[in-house]
């Protein structure tokens, strides 16, 4: 067999194989690369070269800063503004502030971030407002396709056309260029939507449903019985605690008050050290005791609106809550603990214990040296900062109901970081916008920011990586390069220009993009972009005219994956809470579609001349 023979097999089996779905999409995509290495039609270097290019490097640094700014709460603070903004009445007003959000969240985080952020809101907005989750979440998914071409960071096809023009000699897009056709598309998107959307998506709700944390603290402060009495008093310069050592701290001589803890004032972790300006006392009892204690001992109450309320003095941007339940075989069980008590690594403060949804007093614990002594399934509530918690609760002693990670992600909107996370995505942004590094740089740098500046730890930032989509698109780049050096794209743009004979660059087009979207509907659209971009720069050239829009339709058609779940992870990702069967996806799909067919045949030649 010829190495043309050899590729067109490779590539058909390829496809085959993504459609089966049987196989796991990396492993496909990895046998189709050392396939390429077995038949002889790329060396080793070639073929496993894509793992080293620039845009899969530069695809693995956007999974960092979009996870950043989840962890920072920056994507939760979107989610509560829109609750705010969409109010209960107006469904155009919803789905306009829903689709409008994730379109630029996708355009600064890719798809996968923006849809993955606002899923759990937009359910809880459907159960707020009741709603059917199945009127919201196709809506947003689609709203965030069409997103995807507002920016370079949008999708990785963008990145992989933008440097496809690079090395045909035609330059790079532009950090916004994509914008051009993003925003036609989008607003053709969200009229489609608005205007069909009710008659075309089904009425129903999901059998799975993310979890919702925006309550979650007052769950946790209700449960525990520390939904009131909870006061965290500010440490004045003329208190006679200052200088006090943390241990020897008493509150006998105060009745009804019971001392829950002593606050770092700067971290907000258990102090180690003597007391000091700025400390901070945990104290639960009556409201009335403890503004006695806090007159005579020269202490502040923080926060006067939320003095007393459980919820906002436990659980805030500082520090939070965990609960965590003794497992059978644990360590812990016979080890005595009392409320109020700092665990072993000095980083947490037991808040309560409760044994059969019940909670257990000790007593006077602390001075008795007695204690909880736990048993297997003892529940306990803890509290400490959110570094602290993320850090101590990986523990096989224990298992956490809920992971911190998790929950700070959804409830507590510009948490620790944010500030810094939306510095670091605007520094990106603005590196990718003027063109002074290249955007593999510039992902680099802002993904090394988000882990030197303590937003995530580096075993985080391996974790926030999507390696399926990693691997995929470094595996399946070799496939372009085989294509072009075998000559098989050169043979396929050949025939696609026979086919269109003398119809002109704008049948090219056409053909392209149904190519690209039958493909883009069964397998991965970047997998389906690294396909044709190579038919479609050799099919300009052999029509003399310039790649740059044939590039751009391409980019187009790959966002058009409307049709079926298994076009996009996300498609898929709304499925079960949505409600959606397979063939609810191209009743509002195919609309689509003929949308952004006019906009890639007809619309992008107007910008970028042949």
């Amino acid at each position: 067999m010829s190495p043309i023979a050899y590729t067109g097999t490779i590539i058909a089996v390829a496809v085959v194989l993504f459609v089966w779905n049987k196989l796991p999409v990396v492993i496909v995509s990895m046998l189709t690369a050392l396939a390429l290495w077995a038949s002889g039609v790329l060396t080793i270097g070639q073929a496993l070269g894509g793992f080293g290019d620039p845009a899969v490097v530069f695809i693995a640094s956007l999974f960092v800063v979009s996870s950043g700014l989840e962890v920072t709460g920056v994507t939760a603070w979107a989610g509560q503004l829109l609750i705010r903004g969409a109010g209960e009445e107006s469904r155009t007003r919803l789905l306009l502030l829903t689709m409008a959000l994730v379109a630029l969240l996708t355009a600064l985080i890719s798809v996968n971030g923006a849809v993955a952020a606002l899923l759990p809101v937009v359910v809880v907005i459907a159960v707020r407002l009741r709603r059917n989750s199945s009127q919201l979440l196709m809506p947003l998914v689609f709203a965030a396709h069409a997103g995807s071409m507002l920016a370079l960071t949008g999708t990785p096809v963008n990145v992989l056309v933008s440097d496809a023009g690079l090395d045909a000699g035609v330059g790079e897009f532009g950090f916004f260029e994509f914008a051009l056709v993003g925003v036609p598309l989008l607003a053709g998107t969200m009229a489609i939507i608005i205007l069909f959307g009710k008659q075309l998506l089904p009425e129903r709700n999901g059998a799975t449903m993310p979890a919702d944390f925006s309550r979650h603290a007052k769950t946790l402060v209700e449960q525990y019985g520390l939904a009131s009495g909870i006061y965290q008093l500010r440490v004045r310069a003329s208190s006679p605690y200052v200088g006090v050592a943390s241990s020897s701290l008493d509150l006998s001589a105060h009745p009804g008050l019971q001392l829950v803890a002593i606050q770092d004032g700067e971290t907000a972790g258990p102090l180690r050290r003597a007391v000091a300006e700025g400390d901070h006392l945990l104290i639960r009892g009556e409201s009335e005791a403890a503004a006695v204690l806090a007159a005579q001992m020269h202490l502040a109450f923080r926060d006067e609106k939320a003095s007393g309320q459980g919820a906002d003095t436990l659980f805030n941007r500082s520090s939070g809550l965990a609960e965590v339940v003794i497992p059978p075989r644990s360590g812990l069980i016979g080890e005595k603990v009392f409320p109020g008590m700092v665990t072993e690594s000095g980083d947490l403060i037991v808040l309560a214990v409760q044994r059969a949804g019940s909670e257990i007093v000790a007593g006077d614990a602390a001075k008795d040296g007695g204690g909880i002594e736990l048993r297997a399934g003892d529940t306990m509530l803890l509290q400490g900062t959110w570094k602290a918690l993320d850090i101590h609760l990986d523990d096989p002693d224990v298992l956490v109901v809920n992971s911190p990670e998790l929950v700070r992600r959804q409830a507590v909107p510009m948490g620790p970081g944010a500030r810094q996370a939306i510095i670091i995505l605007i520094g990106m942004v603005l590196l990718l916008a003027t063109g002074i590094v290249p955007p593999a740089v510039a992902g680099l740098l802002a993904a090394g920011a988000i882990v030197l500046s303590g937003i995530m730890s580096v075993e985080q930032a391996y974790r926030a990586i999507g390696w399926t989509t990693v691997i995929l698109v470094g595996a399946m780049m070799p496939l372009s390069t085989a294509m072009v050096q075998t000559g098989a794209a050169k043979l396929m743009a050949e025939h696609l220009v026979n086919l269109v004979g003398d119809a002109g660059p704008v049948a090219l087009l056409a053909g392209l993009f149904v190519l690209t979207a039958i493909m883009g509907q069964l397998i991965s659209n970047t997998a389906t972009a690294l396909i044709v971009i190579p038919i479609g720069v050799a099919a300009a050239t052999a029509m003399g005219i310039s790649p740059r829009p044939v590039l751009m339709s391409t980019a187009v058609a790959a966002a058009a994956a409307f049709l079926t779940p298994i076009a996009t992870p996300t498609n898929l990702m709304v499925m079960g809470p949505g409600g959606y069967a397979f063939s609810d996806y191209w009743k509002l799909g195919l609309p689509l579609l003929i949308w952004f067919f006019v906009v890639s045949v007809f619309l992008v030649p107007l910008i970028w001349r042949f």
